[in-house]
């Protein structure tokens, strides 16, 4: 998704939105250079610097996303431009960039770029934080690009980019990572939970606890789930108690465990 936006939308309108994507597009149109070799160039040398700064373990791991997202910048560069207006191709090509990076950090990986630069900096500059960093790189790349093109709708247009593109990312990483807490009130507290323990990858907190209606002991499992794992949840909850009261919640965030945020 990420090198279609680059490829299809960004190179051919001018567009540059921040990142090692939109210095490739300038340098393309300066050099002359392929966006996707220009790519890989940059990113080697930002990796060559980290390998000394920051470890082989986060070098590694940033390796796949360069070598892929760079293949795919080179695949789609032989597809025609789907539209010459600028604003059309700031708008689609920022929301799929958007989305590659999003699911990409989601994963708990990374395509490089500025990623890298950010870190090097932070490495050097540990009080400043990573997100105004990455954000300060972009804004630079996106004057550059007013140096290069002279142009100020270039600049405008990059802006517009860059804050789609970066809603996109937040947007789609809140997705993947809402969840649910589930609190089961029971009888069989200790039969449910022995259960769920050896049948699903979740966890089961269970305490003890008095209805207050009734004034008898009950006891409650407390639960963290993923959405797409509820009805399998509760079926097996309602089997062994057909009478166990269940309440969803609603969670932004979970860290633990079977679970990961990208921060």
């Amino acid at each position: 998704m990420t090198g279609f936006a680059i490829s299809v939308f960004f190179v051919p309108n001018k567009i540059v939105n921040g990142g090692v994507s939109g210095l490739a597009t300038v340098i393309y149109y300066t050099l002359g250079l392929k966006p996707s070799l220009a790519n890989i160039l940059i990113n080697g040398i930002l990796l060559l610097i980290s390998l000394f700064c920051l470890g082989w373990k986060f070098v590694t791991k940033t390796l796949f996303g360069i070598g892929t997202l760079t293949a795919f910048i080179e695949i789609f560069s032989y597809v025609p431009p789907i539209t010459d207006n600028k604003m059309l191709s700031t708008i689609f090509g920022a929301v799929f960039y958007g989305l590659g990076i999003g699911i990409v950090l989601s994963q708990g990986s990374t395509t490089g770029g500025t990623d890298i630069l950010g870190r090097l900096i932070q490495h050097k500059f540990p009080h400043l934080k990573i997100g105004q960093v990455i954000m300060g790189v972009d804004f630079s790349i996106i004057f550059l690009s007013f140096l290069t093109f002279r142009t100020t709708e270039g600049v405008l247009y990059g802006i517009i980019g860059l804050f789609i593109s970066t809603t996109s990312i937040d947007y789609l990483i809140k997705r993947l990572n809402i969840s649910k807490l589930a609190f089961v009130i029971t009888d069989k507290g200790k039969e449910i939970s022995d259960f769920l323990v050896h049948t699903s990858p979740r966890g089961v907190t269970l305490v003890d606890v008095t209805g207050v209606y009734s004034d008898t002991p009950k006891q409650m499992l407390v639960c963290a789930l993923k959405e797409s794992e509820l009805p399998e949840f509760q079926m097996k909850i309602l089997d062994r108690d057909k009478e166990a009261f269940i309440i969803y919640s609603e969670s932004q965030q979970i860290v633990g465990n079977g679970f990961y945020i990208y921060n």
